[in-house]
């Protein structure tokens, strides 16, 4: 064993060192993706390091972070590096977090304007420690990336603030143009895969950030291969959609150390496809379906997209939005 995985048992995940090992699967020839080499990428990893500022894409050992980044495509994750939850398929380090940095909305949003993003996607760790989650949090990096570059569009990823009054309206009120918080997976397996949540928990965010506010459009994502049956995903859809959510995201779980959840199998890249037929059948604006498919790949491009079908089904007289609602979300970005 190197002495690199042993740290990763020992202080990255605590919770997880007793557990037995999940043999790590060689995966098929359609997962598979190069190594980061490119200067562009390098150059967004030096500005991250300059600017003080953490990944979901580092953090989280995502797949696609090589062609992000040579993009100078980065999702930030503010409020610190260490959450207070322990899912069994997340490779971000749990623990007692750090005291919030008041100064960090500044410079994400100095990262912004120097990457030049049109989009931006913005994520956090589990706060369960404090008193409103995270919330003010949130919206302070939210107004702050809107008085440096308001031309930028701006996507949440948030946790589900379980418990904490009034956070998810302190959040809405800022205006993001996208709310995202994933389901994550079927019910069934939440007691062993996502413990810490609680699934109709992040059902009802997600419905009452649109009744908030009707012009947000919402996103939620699902991982696969973890033991789920096609019919629960299903439900899971039908219910992302009885929550009036916009734009579901479908990928393959990725397992990050021998100490998490085991991957049950690779879906195919058919199945992905059968999937996406599925969501897009059962009325989703957006639908993003692939193995290699994460919560903000591709973000700024699905956002466009995502827009533009909103102004479609507003024409044909759906949707429930005024034509003002689709003005301002026409208007948030830059072409």
């Amino acid at each position: 064993m190197s002495d690199t995985v042993e740290k990763t048992r020992q202080y990255r995940h605590p919770e997880k060192r007793n557990r037995p090992d999940n043999p790590i699967q060689r995966k098929p020839k359609w997962i598979r993706v190069k190594a980061p080499v490119s200067r562009a990428y390098q150059e967004t990893r030096d500005l991250m390091r300059e600017s003080q500022l953490t990944t979901v894409c580092e953090e989280a050992g995502c797949p696609n972070i090589g062609e992000c980044w040579a993009k100078k495509h980065a999702t930030f994750m503010i409020m610190g590096g260490i959450c207070t939850r322990a899912c069994a398929f997340c490779n971000v380090a749990t623990g007692r977090p750090d005291a919030l940095d008041p100064f960090e909305p500044y410079r994400v949003a100095e990262a912004v304007e120097k990457l030049g993003l049109e989009h931006v996607v913005v994520t956090s760790v589990d706060r369960d420690d404090l008193p409103d989650g995270g919330a003010k949090h949130f919206a302070d990096v939210i107004i702050a990336i809107r008085e440096r570059t308001p031309g930028t569009t701006i996507e949440i990823l948030t946790p589900d603030f379980k418990q904490k009054k009034g956070a998810i309206e302190v959040v809405v009120e800022a205006k993001p143009d996208v709310f995202n918080h994933n389901l994550e997976t079927a019910p069934r397996l939440y007691p062993t895969i996502r413990p810490g949540a609680r699934y109709f928990t992040s059902l009802s965010l997600l419905q009452h950030v649109k009744e908030l506010d009707p012009s947000i459009f919402t996103k939620t994502g699902l991982m696969v291969g973890l033991g789920e049956e096609k019919g629960e995903v299903g439900q899971v859809m039908d219910d992302a959609r009885a929550a009036d959510v916009d734009f579901l995201t479908i990928g393959q779980y990725l397992q990050p150390t021998t100490k998490h959840a085991a991957v049950d199998r690779f879906v195919t890249p058919e199945e992905f496809d059968g999937y996406a037929r599925s969501a897009r059948a059962k009325g989703f604006l957006m639908v993003s379906s692939s193995p290699l498919t994460r919560s903000s790949y591709h973000a700024g491009d699905d956002f466009r997209k995502l827009r533009t079908a909103r102004e479609e089904q507003v024409r044909r007289g759906g949707g429930g939005l005024s034509d003002d609602a689709v003005g301002r979300d026409s208007t948030s970005t830059t072409e």
